[in-house]
């Protein structure tokens, strides 16, 4: 799955690393490396939501990254 959008901070529970996505969805980033928590990048990530994981941050679901790229 490939989604566009905006990396956020959410300042919640100790903080947690978001994509807030072109398609109006918020995912909790899981995976990746620390280029890609800057707060604002926009980013293309290559990757898969895993519907079965449960979080304490309660943002959306949990996007595992395999790729990205700034855009």
């Amino acid at each position: 799955m490939k989604l566009t959008g905006r990396v956020a901070y959410k300042d919640l529970e100790g903080g947690v690393w978001v994509l807030e996505g072109d398609d109006g969805c918020t995912y909790q980033l899981a995976g990746g490396d620390r280029q890609i928590k800057k707060d604002g990048q926009r980013v293309e990530i290559q990757g898969d939501v895993d519907t079965e994981a449960m979080s304490i941050f309660m943002v959306g679901p949990v996007l595992n990254v395999a790729s990205y790229r700034f855009i």
